[in-house]
């Protein structure tokens, strides 16, 4: 866990970071974002000490960073730049080792995961550890940084605009991978970029700065539906999640209003209510709220009133789960044709539902303005 406590940075006259405050979470991917000059890569390098912060309290696992060798220090984090960096006189190989090198690992062992690491970024070790820096493409290059920053088995890694220099082909695919390797190692990451998009695909959250402020720290979608302020949203950029409909989760735009019934209801009672809701469809529940099935016209007309609505309802509606995205809920509706579709939570709680109006709705406010 890495926390700042009203950090702030100054240059001279010039404060570059203003009191800072927020915690990132072991295993989170975090992305720093924001204009030239805000202050996003003095607070990423604060952390490893490259920086020292004016005043305030940086703290990684409970201990304050001001009390570590900042050698020792370095040596525990992964680090990734921008031009990379390798040594244009080492092999591949020997640049993913320098690090456990300088901790004094066996040359066995240096190889053995200089090796392991060429494999999880996709340039195997029998074709490019003998290879020299300037016989690889750009994108290699910052493979081979990615995997040398994680070398030494670090908790934490920073990156400093790492794909920006890239072409975009290259760099969706380090998007992917970097994705791939962060769910396999867990490992923390706090990155620096001035990419919406990028951040976006990379973040679990982002911090977002401006003049040396952290305006605001959320998940991609916590920036994108509830922005703090008109920076923040003229940065987002209105129509990005029209682009980008995947990233709006059933949660924030399902209805909670919904109509429901409980098995041991009849069908006069379920009949009444219906009319009284002007609906064709109950939801079945039980006293713990689990959703049991559903109930329309069709299987109500002709039966006597007295029969209770469990000999009656069916179950044919698939349901949503919270995390759920828009996209999924489309695809949902589209091909079951059903008007309604349930969500769920991770009890199987039913927790509201996506109808044809209100997904209509929200594609609907999400559409640019011009």
């Amino acid at each position: 866990m890495i926390q700042f406590q009203e950090v702030s940075k100054k240059f001279k006259e010039q404060l570059a970071v203003r009191n800072i405050t927020f915690t990132i979470e072991e295993g989170e991917f975090i992305v720093l974002i924001g204009e030239s000059g805000s202050g996003k890569t003095t607070t990423m390098k604060m952390i490893n000490r490259l920086i020292e912060p004016t005043s305030g309290t940086i703290l990684i696992n409970g201990h304050s960073i001001s009390t570590i060798n900042p050698i020792q220090l370095r040596r525990s984090i992964g680090y990734v730049i921008q031009k990379v960096g390798l040594f244009p006189h080492m092999t591949v190989g020997e640049n993913i080792e320098i690090v456990p090198l300088l901790k004094h690992w066996s040359a066995e062992d240096r190889r053995a995961r200089a090796e392991e690491l060429m494999d999880l970024v996709g340039l195997p070790a029998k074709e490019y550890y003998e290879r020299y820096p300037h016989q690889l493409s750009g994108g290699q290059q910052q493979r081979i940084g990615i995997a040398r920053a994680l070398a030494g088995r670090p908790h934490l890694i920073l990156m400093d605009e790492p794909f920006s220099a890239l072409d975009p082909i290259t760099r969706e695919q380090l998007h992917d991978e970097m994705l791939r390797i962060h769910e396999e190692l867990n490992t923390t990451i706090v990155m620096v970029s001035h990419d919406m998009d990028e951040a976006i695909k990379l973040a679990d959250r982002i911090g977002v700065m401006k003049d040396g402020e952290l305006l605001q720290f959320g998940t991609p979608e916590e920036i994108l539906l509830k922005p703090a302020n008109h920076f923040v949203e003229d940065l987002v950029g209105r129509d990005r999640l029209w682009r980008q409909p995947e990233l709006l989760v059933v949660s924030e735009i399902m209805s909670k209003q919904f109509p429901t019934i409980t098995p041991e209801k009849n069908v006069e009672e379920a009949i009444h209510l219906m009319h009284e809701k002007r609906l064709d469809y109950l939801l079945v529940i039980n006293e713990q709220g689990l959703l049991l099935g559903e109930i329309t016209p069709h299987e109500l007309h002709g039966q006597e009133s007295h029969i209770a609505i469990h000999m009656l309802m069916k179950n044919t509606i698939p349901p949503l789960h919270l995390n759920n995205n828009l996209v999924d809920a489309l695809d949902r509706m589209r091909q079951k044709r059903h008007p309604v579709l349930p969500v769920l939570d991770d009890e199987g709680r039913l927790c509201g539902v996506i109808t044809r109006a209100n997904m209509l709705r929200t594609l609907t406010d999400l559409l640019p303005i011009h």
